[in-house]
C-alpha cells in the first residue's frame, strides 16, 4: 500500500475511534481488512474504544477473525478490544484461551489473552449473578459490561457515570502532559527534553520503530507512561532527566514496577548525552 494512503487510513482509524460515534463501526470493520498491518491494528483499537456504544455483536464479529491475523500486534489489539465487550465476546473465549498458552505466541500476547479471558469470564459471572462487582468511586453495583469496559480502559471497576468522570480527569492530565512537549525530533515527534530528542533521533536513524509516551498498564493497579517502547523488541527506554527528591522517589518506584513485572528496561541519564548513541546501542544489544 502507498505510504501516504496508509497514513490516511491510520489517521482515519484513530479519528473514528476517538469520535465516540457508533455509526463508525462499519467503516472500521472495513479497515480491519486493510493490507497494512498498522491500519488493521489501529482499527481494532478503535473498535475497542466504541465498547458500550457500538453494536456489540457486530463489533465482536469484526474482531474475532483478527485473532488469527499474521501480525502479532494486530492480534494483541484485537484481544484488548474484545476484552472491552465483555459478555458479547463469549464466542472468542476458546481462541483467547489458546493464545494465552500458545508457546509460539509472543509473551505479551500470552499475557493480554489471559487478561481478556479473565475479564470476559468475570463479566459472564456478573451477568449470571454469580458474582457482584461495585464501582470503586460510588459503590453502585455494576452491570457486566460496565465492569468489562472499565477494566479494559482503567483496570479498575467503574459504573458508566464514574467512567465518564474518570475519563475526563485522565484526558485533562493527558492534555497537560502534551503541553510540555515543546522539542521536536527530526522525525517530527514532539518530546519533553533534549535527552529524549537525542534518543528519538538515534532510534529513527537506526530504523528502530518506537512509541513515545504512551500510557501502558504494567502492573495491577498502576498505569505508567514509558518514555519509549520498542514493539519489535518488547523493550522499554526511560530517560531519567531530573534530580529532585520527588522525581528520584518516582523513578525508583517506576523501576521497581518494571522489575516486578519482568519488563526489559533500558535506563538512560543526562550524563549519557555526550555519547548517547553508543550507550543506547550497547544496552540495546544486550537484549538482542
Amino acid at each position: 500500500m502507498d505510504s501516504k494512503l496508509e497514513k490516511q487510513f491510520r489517521e482515519r482509524a484513530v479519528e473514528l475511534g476517538n469520535s465516540g460515534d457508533p455509526n463508525a463501526l462499519p467503516e472500521l470493520t472495513e479497515l480491519t481488512r486493510s493490507p497494512a498491518a498498522n491500519v488493521r491494528r489501529l482499527a481494532a483499537s478503535a473498535i475497542g474504544k466504541l465498547a458500550g456504544l457500538a453494536n456489540a455483536k457486530k463489533a465482536v464479529s469484526a474482531l474475532v477473525p483478527m485473532l488469527r491475523d499474521a501480525k502479532p500486534q494486530v492480534r494483541q489489539y484485537a484481544m484488548k478490544a474484545l476484552k472491552a465487550y465483555g459478555t458479547a465476546s463469549k464466542c472468542a473465549l476458546s481462541d483467547l484461551r489458546d493464545l494465552a498458552i500458545s508457546p509460539v505466541e509472543p509473551e505479551y500476547n500470552n499475557r493480554d489473552a489471559k487478561r481478556a479471558v479473565e475479564t470476559i469470564e468475570e463479566a459472564l459471572r456478573i451477568a449470571e449473578k454469580q458474582a457482584v462487582r461495585c464501582c470503586q468511586r460510588c459503590g453502585v453495583e455494576l452491570e457486566a459490561d460496565e465492569f468489562a469496559r472499565s477494566q479494559k480502559a482503567f483496570q479498575r471497576p467503574f459504573c458508566n457515570y464514574c467512567f465518564d468522570e474518570v475519563f475526563m480527569e485522565r484526558r485533562n492530565f493527558e492534555m497537560k502532559v502534551e503541553l510540555q512537549k515543546k522539542i521536536r525530533a527530526k522525525d517530527g515527534t514532539w518530546v519533553q527534553s533534549d535527552g529524549e530528542r537525542l534518543i528519538a533521533e538515534i532510534l529513527s536513524a537506526a530504523n528502530i520503530r518506537y512509541r513515545y509516551d504512551e500510557r501502558f498498564r504494567i502492573l495491577d493497579g498502576y498505569a505508567i507512561r514509558p518514555d519509549f517502547y520498542l514493539p519489535e523488541f518488547d523493550i522499554y527506554i526511560e530517560y531519567w532527566g531530573m534530580t529532585t527528591a520527588d522525581y528520584k522517589i518516582g523513578m525508583l518506584k517506576k523501576q521497581q514496577l518494571y522489575q516486578q513485572q519482568g519488563k526489559r528496561l533500558i535506563s538512560l541519564y543526562p550524563k549519557d548525552k555526550p555519547r548517547m548513541q553508543k550507550v543506547l546501542m550497547q544496552k540495546l544489544e544486550q537484549y538482542r
